[in-house]
This record gives structure tokens, C-alpha cells and sequence, in this order.
């Protein structure tokens, strides 16, 4: 008796589940979707009185706060025969405790709270980032506020970062990819801090008060930009903030000059030699920055070109069409102020390294020359218009993404109007900025590895060949 009750019962649900084919269905091509509505996440934005900017998003979703500080500076103003301070600067200033906190005293705090706290470094910005517990926040300020204000740079730990950094010079050539992006920002950027790379010297002669002084330079509340996200209360965390913070007095903002970009080189080949069993392939020339009109234009261009992964031209071509390569590419670093590189790179058996480059070199001539198909062109925008939206994946990635606009100076309205500039993009103006902006013959080629396989037929390139000394 159960068991036909048990049956019964299935039966009942199994029909109930069933779809309804009374009405008239519709494919999935038919069916209509109303217009997704983005609208870029609000963030709230105070300046304290000594000129300290703040950004702020409230997200009360989980118990936990986010803060990056950025902070005007960065290796873009090192000196030529200090190339690596400010890396040196970053290490030692995280890892050297404060006047008032060891090294040891600091950490052991923060692996008691389980609270992150990193520095780093890049070429235009020192960035401190510091996550914590929405219970920790008034001793967290009181912690970035203490290192910001009075780093120790602990001589033990600044000689211990800077033979680290020593080590990691002694091993630069051991990985092709770091090799071939060294070569390539010194033949494209020589005698200019973006090609300038440390020296054992130059890394010896660092001492602590060069990081002293360097902090003196760059360190004031006028040059601090800081977005904080997370289980915060605005008016509570500025409160916080002006009590840390607010008796730091105000200074002029910094004008500095950035130094000059070289003339670009007329095209090469570099080969560096390595007994390797393929080649890594990395070319490129100098660039453009974010206050050229065309970026948009050029990064859509682009997508077509190396960009768009399996939807681009050197991936179908080099990779599907003739199994030459596992991954190829292409891309623009959009420079925040100083335009920055082009570059195009690649992996293949040493045996067809001058064909890979030659057919690249092609495809990038090809995108110069005729214009791009129309299917093409309509795939790239959608592509970068649907993929926006992952700018956003979290709280302080909203907030963070704010301050890194206005940090670099981008447009007030530059995220609200991307999508419809992108959208804007024609086959004609793909075709004017591959023309204006892809310059084959200025290309820097970086070959780095077993050179006797496919010297010979890089010289048919036609283009002056050097060997690198490693």
C-alpha cells in the first residue's frame, strides 16, 4: 500500500512540474528584455582642513572596512642613479615599525587583530592599503596615522629589504618574460626613469636617510588621497579622521616637472640569448596617455588587433589558423600622465620565431591598411561595453576606482560616459587611429632565446639586429 501511495504521489509531482505546452512558446531569440540601466555608484567625497581628501561608501553588509591611501610621489621622480629607491622605500617603510611601535611590536598587533597592512609603490603614487575588523577602525587610523607620520625604517629591516632587492637583481635573468619586459622599456624609454632599471651600486649606496628625506618630500596630509569602504559611518569615520589627522598641518600641493620622453628609436631586433627550447617574443613602441581623445578609439582598435583574446586577429591567426603559438597579444598601457607603450608579445618554438614575428608585424600593417569588418568592429564594443560593468565587483573597488580617477585627473564624467563612447566608435576611426597610433617601423623586437636557431631568418626582416649581453 505504501508503495503505490509512494508511486501516486510521484506521479502527481512529476506532472505538476511538467511545462505547459498549452500556450504558445517562445524561442530563446524571440524573447525581449528591458535596457540594462547602469548608473555608476554613488561616493560621498569631504576634504578635511589641512587638505587630506577622503571617499567614503558605506556597506554595512558584512563587519569588515577597507582603506587604500594613495600618495602623490612614486619612482617616476627618483633620480636616475637612484632607480629602485622608492621600491626600497615602500619595503622598508612597511616592514620598519614606527617611533613609537618596533617592527616586531607592529606586526605582532596586527596578526593579533588580523589586520592586512601593505605599502607599495608604483610610478606615480606610494599606495598603503589596510583591511580590518569595523571594531579595529580607531586603532587601525591610529596605526596607518603613527606610520604615516613617524616611520622608523628600522636599520635592520631597511638592510634586509635592500638585500632582497639586491637578490632579486642577481637573479633578473632568470625568467625570459622579465627579461624580454626589461629590454624592451630600455630600448623604447633609454636614459628615462621608465626604462631605468637598479644597479647593485646603485642599490648599495641606498641608506636610510635617503628614505628620511624621501618622506619628507612626499609625505604631507595635502598629498593624501584615501578611500575607505565598508561597515562605516561617514560622519563617525571623519570624525576619526579629523582626530588623527587634523593637526597635521595643511602644505602647498607639489608641482613637480616630469621628465622628459626620449625621441622614439627606429625599429630593431634585440636577441638575448638563453638555451631555451621556444622564444619569447616582445615587441613594442611608445604609446600614448589617458588625455589623448583617441584612447578609446585605440583601445577598441586593439581589441580587433591582439586584445580581444580568441575574438583578435593575432590569436586566430597565429594560434587557430597555424598552431604557431599557445597565447598571443597585444595592448596600449594608457599612461596616467606621460604616455607609456604599445607592445605585442608572444611565445613559439625558436624554429618559427621569424615567422611569428613577421606574420604579427603583418596583422598589424593589415589593420593600417584596410578597414575592419563591420562584425568585427560590432563584436570589440560590445565586448568592452558588456565587461565595464566588472569594474565594479565590490565596495572598494566603486570607491577605490573614484579616487584613482581623480588622483590621475581623469573627467568628472569619464566612467558615466564610457559605454556611450565606445559605442560611438566607427570602422573609420579604427582605421584613422591604427594609422595614426601603430608605428611598424619604430617597433623595439625583444627575442630572448636560443638565437643560433633563427638568426638567419630574423635578418630577412629586414631590420638592424643587435645581440644583448646578459
Amino acid at each position: 500500500m505504501r508503495t503505490l501511495l509512494s508511486a501516486f504521489l510521484f506521479i502527481v509531482v512529476l506532472v505538476g512540474c511538467a511545462p505547459n505546452f498549452s500556450g504558445t512558446q517562445l524561442r530563446p531569440d524571440e524573447l525581449t528584455f528591458p535596457p540594462i540601466a547602469f548608473h555608476f555608484p554613488v561616493v560621498a567625497k569631504q576634504q578635511l582642513a589641512n587638505g587630506m581628501k577622503v571617499y567614503v561608501r558605506e556597506d554595512h553588509e558584512l563587519p569588515l572596512v577597507d582603506l587604500t591611501l594613495m600618495i602623490e610621489g612614486g619612482s617616476i621622480y627618483d633620480p636616475l642613479n637612484k632607480t629602485g629607491l622608492s621600491q626600497l622605500f615602500a619595503d622598508a617603510m612597511e616592514t620598519g615599525g614606527t617611533l613609537t611601535l618596533s617592527p616586531d611590536e607592529l606586526e605582532a598587533e596586527l596578526e593579533m587583530k588580523a589586520i592586512e597592512l601593505s605599502v607599495s609603490s608604483s610610478a606615480y603614487c606610494y599606495e598603503i592599503d589596510l583591511s580590518l575588523h569595523r571594531k579595529d577602525l580607531q586603532r587601525g587610523l591610529e596605526i596607518l596615522s603613527d606610520l604615516l607620520r613617524r616611520p622608523a625604517f628600522d636599520q635592520e629591516r631597511f638592510e634586509l629589504a635592500q638585500k632582497q632587492m639586491l637578490e632579486s637583481i642577481h637573479r633578473k635573468n632568470d625568467d625570459p618574460g622579465s627579461i624580454a619586459g626589461r629590454l624592451l622599456a630600455e630600448a623604447v624609454n633609454q636614459g628615462h626613469p621608465f626604462g631605468a632599471y637598479p644597479t647593485i651600486d646603485e642599490v648599495k649606496s641606498f641608506t636610510r636617510e635617503d628614505l628620511i628625506e624621501l618622506h619628507k618630500n612626499y609625505f604631507h596630509p595635502g598629498n593624501f588621497w584615501l578611500a575607505v569602504s565598508g561597515a562605516v559611518v561617514q560622519d563617525e569615520l571623519i570624525a576619526l579622521l579629523e582626530q588623527q589627522f587634523g593637526a597635521w598641518p595643511a602644505t602647498e600641493r607639489l608641482i613637480r616637472d616630469l621628465p622628459l620622453l626620449p625621441q622614439p628609436p627606429e625599429g630593431r631586433v634585440l636577441l638575448a640569448d638563453k638555451e631555451l627550447s621556444q622564444t619569447t617574443i616582445l615587441m613594442g613602441h611608445a604609446g600614448i596617455n589617458k588625455d589623448n581623445p583617441d584612447a578609446l578609439a585605440l583601445r577598441v582598435a586593439n581589441y580587433i588587433l591582439g586584445g580581444g583574446g580568441f575574438n583578435s586577429r593575432m590569436m586566430r591567426e597565429v594560434r587557430s589558423n597555424r598552431g604557431l603559438a599557445y597565447s598571443v597579444y597585444s595592448y596600449f598601457q594608457i599612461g596616467r600622465h606621460l604616455p607609456e607603450l604599445f607592445i605585442a608579445g608572444s611565445e613559439t618554438k625558436c624554429g618559427t620565431t621569424a615567422e611569428v614575428v613577421a606574420l604579427m608585424r603583418q596583422l598589424m600593417q593589415q589593420i593600417i591598411d584596410e578597414p575592419v569588418s563591420a562584425a568585427e568592429l560590432e563584436l570589440a564594443k560590445k565586448s568592452l561595453i558588456n565587461s565595464f560593468v566588472f569594474a565594479f565587483e565590490n565596495s572598494h573597488s566603486v570607491v577605490s576606482r573614484k579616487v584613482r580617477l581623480d588622483f590621475y585627473g581623469y573627467p568628472a564624467d569619464y566612467m558615466e560616459t564610457y559605454r556611450e563612447r565606445v559605442a560611438a566608435v566607427t570602422i573609420a576611426d579604427v582605421q584613422r587611429v591604427a594609422q595614426q597610433y601603430l608605428r611598424p617601423q619604430q617597433l623595439q623586437i625583444v627575442l630572448v632565446g636560443d638565437s643560433k636557431l633563427y638568426a638567419e631568418a630574423v635578418n630577412a626582416l629586414g631590420l638592424p639586429v643587435e645581440k644583448v649581453d646578459l
